[in-house]
Formats: structure tokens, C-alpha cells, sequence
């Protein structure tokens, strides 16, 4: 089985090579730097970003836009962000490089997922776009992903990445040109073909001129082209990124299993394992057989070992005795387990002749306390809100918040009705995201 790698030793290096790998058994590591070797691992903007092939013109780097985002974006604030976005996708990073280089596309490409979700594989806007790439339900037809109680492969770094991959290759093939062709992932391939057919004019930035796309496609490129230009120029920038190095493989699995139990069997980082799942919603693998875990290579042996032990319970359970007015879909909504999953476990139970006395199993797939009829828990979505308060604390920016809370700065400035580096005033309530 060939183990893929995840080496993220610092982000410029990345950009031009993937090391391979001289033993399998190496630990997860951070690599710290090196005032000594810091120079030698910073290639020329020239070698990170071919010219036949990128989207850096002169021209869109200097359009009014591409400058504001690179000011904005250059600011203290936007440093600390975008280090702060590239420490987060770091995991993910060689994986999107290598699938970029292997279709011959360009390479700002790498950074689109710091403009889309900030490298949040569970992000979910405020439309309902889901994962690194914001995929929308409605868009995932033809890119092997798929949506239910257990999964939501849009939050699948490999899918999601290999479905908006060749979703941007298929609307350069139809549009013959890179701005245009991400104006049609951001807004879709149907309103810019509209766009164009209506105002005769087949050039992203003429079309923003003119203000014949939306406000948000807009200033989306520009975003992009910033970010991009920014990151490929750390010394210049001074954004020096030291990041978690890992590698990773992917393992078939013969029955479910939880995440957290493994993570704690074979002595596997559970954030780790966590963020290399992310699609996993419940933490625990669908039912179907032979899905395809990703494990970090440095635990494999012990992870099989675990798994192979046939006689080892790899889910655990909550057992519940049924009382009086207990229903299953009160007992699903506490402890976070779908209605028919609970049905699957218990054949033969009836949710409207339920039994006292008999005893139930649920699986333990997220922390939570002994149910009570009391006080009942409301189910939760990971969707994202915006009902939480924040008072300013002194120092604080829209920059700093948006790092705290994993949100995109832009939303969190626009949500709250301020520019993006407007500055806060101690005490001030600010509206912030809840998540789960």
C-alpha cells in the first residue's frame, strides 16, 4: 500500500517540492526553525509560481482591487490570519499541491481554499456550502461524493479537493480563461455563461469594471491573487511558517469503528485523526464495508493491530433501561444518534410500544450525560450563526477575532457592518459565529 504524504515543513518549500519519504516510521513532528536554514528553503517567486502558467499577471496584481486585498491582507492583522489559515490547512496542503501539479493547473490554486474556508475542512457558510472547497448540495453530482447520517464527503479533503479541482478545469474548459472560469466556481458556470452572453464582454476584469457581476464574485479573483501573492513571497512579507509534518495512507475497514476508540487503542492523536476524517460526522465509519480510513503512517502497525483484533468492540455503547414516557426520538436527540440508527442497534423495537424496564443500546458516539426526561438535549447543528455576542476586549481586531472564532474576517467585518480594518473599540458588542 503506497503511503501518501502529508510534509509540510515550511509552506514555500512545499510549494516546490514533496520530499519522499526515507522510512514510514517516523513520528508526527513539527519542524522548528532555523535561522541558519531559513534562506535555503525560500525559492525564488519565479520557481514557486511558473509564469507560462499562473494567474500573477502585472496587470491583476496591480488592478485597484488586488491591491486593496493585498494591503489588507499585509496589515498585522491579516499576517497573523493568514499564518494562522495555513497552520490550520497545513495537513492538507501536499496533497492539494500534488493533485494541482498532477493536472497541469495553476498553482495560486493551492491557496483558494484560504479564500473559500480559511483550511476549516468543517466550515459551513451561511448558505450552506460545506467543507475546504464550500461545496453546496446541489453542486456535488458528478464528483464521487456523498451525503448522509454518516457522512458528509464534502468535509473529505481528498473528494473535495480532486471534485473542485476538476470543477475549475471543466469551467476553463468552457470559458478559455482563469478569472472567468473562477468567477463561475464562485457563482456558478450558468450565471457567468448569462453574463457574458448578455453584455457581449468575455474579461473577468471589464465585467467587475462594469459591475455586471455580484459584489462577492467581484472581489473574489482579487482575493485569491492576494492571498497568493502574499504567500508565495514570505521574506518579503515576513510570514515564516514552520508547519506540522506527517504522513499519511488509507486503510479499508471491515466493520465500524469510532474514531475516538481507535484514537485511544492504538495511541493516535485524536485531533489528528479527527481532522484527517473530517467527513466522518458522527466520528464513527458508515456501515457499508471497505470505507477508506486515513491514518498517519507513524501509528499504522498499531492501528492494524487493534483493528485485527476481531474480538475487539470498536464502537462503545450507552445502555438505557426504558422508564415511563421515555419515546426514541427523545433519547436520538440527546445523544446526538439518528432515530434509525438507534432501530438498527435494537432490532425488533417499536418508537410507539416501547417497553419499561426494557434496555436499549445507543452508541457513544459524542460525550454525553445519562438521559433524564427533565432536561432533555436539543440536537445541534454545525451550521454556521452568527447569535453570539463578543465584547471587545482592549487590542483586539476584526483580524485577531476571526482566527479565534474560524470565521472569514470579511464575513465577520460585513456581518457586523465595518470595514474590515476599522478599529474596535474596547467594551463593543460584536456579533461572532456559533459552532457546535
Amino acid at each position: 500500500m503506497r503511503a501518501r504524504k502529508i510534509i509540510v515543513v515550511f509552506l514555500f518549500f512545499i510549494a516546490s517540492n514533496v520530499v519522499e519519504a526515507q522510512s514510514v516510521d517516523r513520528p508526527l513532528r513539527t519542524v522548528p526553525p532555523s535561522p541558519s536554514s531559513t534562506s535555503s528553503l525560500l525559492p525564488s517567486t519565479s520557481s514557486l509560481l511558473p509564469s507560462q502558467n499562473s494567474l500573477l499577471s502585472a496587470a491583476a496584481l496591480g488592478h485597484p482591487l488586488t491591491q486593496r486585498y493585498i494591503a489588507e491582507y499585509s496589515s498585522p492583522g491579516g499576517i497573523a490570519w493568514l499564518r494562522a489559515v495555513m497552520e490550520r490547512g497545513s495537513i492538507y496542503l501536499p496533497f492539494i499541491r500534488e493533485e494541482i501539479s498532477r493536472r497541469g493547473l495553476p498553482p495560486e490554486l493551492l491557496y483558494l481554499p484560504v479564500i473559500e474556508s480559511g483550511f476549516l475542512s468543517t466550515a459551513r457558510s451561511r448558505s450552506g456550502a460545506v467543507g475546504l472547497w464550500q461545496f453546496m448540495m446541489n453542486s456535488i453530482a458528478g464528483y464521487d461524493m456523498k451525503v448522509n447520517d454518516f457522512l458528509d464527503e464534502r468535509r473529505d479533503f481528498i473528494k473535495s479537493t480532486k471534485g473542485a479541482l476538476q470543477k475549475l478545469e471543466d469551467n476553463y474548459k468552457t470559458l478559455n480563461d482563469w478569472p472567468l472560469a473562477l468567477a463561475a466556481y464562485n457563482v456558478g458556470l450558468g450565471a457567468v455563461n448569462r453574463t457574458i452572453q448578455r453584455t457581449r464582454v468575455r474579461d473577468y476584469w471589464e465585467l467587475c469594471e462594469k459591475k455586471e457581476l455580484r459584489a462577492e464574485t467581484i472581489n473574489y479573483v482579487p482575493k485569491l491573487l492576494a492571498a497568493a501573492h502574499i504567500l508565495s513571497q514570505g521574506r518579503r512579507y515576513n510570514i515564516d511558517l514552520w508547519l506540522e509534518y506527517a504522513e499519511w495512507t488509507t486503510i479499508p475497514l471491515e466493520r465500524q469503528v469510532s474514531l475516538e476508540v481507535l484514537a485511544s487503542q492504538s495511541g493516535t492523536d485524536r485531533e489528528l485523526l479527527r481532522r484527517m476524517n473530517a467527513e466522518l460526522l458522527l466520528g464513527i465509519s458508515p456501515p457499508d464495508k471497505n470505507h477508506l480510513l486515513k491514518v498517519p503512517v507513524s501509528r499504522l502497525s498499531q492501528i492494524n493491530q487493534v483493528l485485527q483484533d476481531e474480538d475487539n468492540p470498536m464502537i462503545h455503547y450507552h445502555r438505557y433501561t426504558i422508564v415511563y414516557g421515555d419515546t426514541l426520538s427523545a433519547l436520538s436527540r440527546h445523544y446526538g444518534v439518528p432515530l434509525n440508527i438507534i432501530e438498527q442497534h435494537n432490532p425488533g423495537i417499536l418508537n410507539r410500544y416501547l417497553r419499561i424496564g426494557e434496555t436499549i443500546i445507543i452508541p457513544a458516539w459524542q460525550e454525553r450525560p445519562a438521559y433524564t426526561q427533565e432536561r432533555p438535549a436539543a440536537s445541534q447543528s454545525d451550521a454556521l450563526s452568527f447569535e453570539g455576542n463578543h465584547l471587545v476586549k482592549r487590542g483586539e481586531t476584526l483580524w485577531s477575532l476571526a482566527i479565534a472564532y474560524e470565521v472569514d474576517p470579511q464575513t465577520l467585518a460585513e456581518v457586523n457592518g465595518m470595514e474590515l480594518n476599522q478599529i474596535l473599540s474596547e467594551g463593543r458588542s460584536l456579533k461572532v459565529p456559533i459552532r457546535e
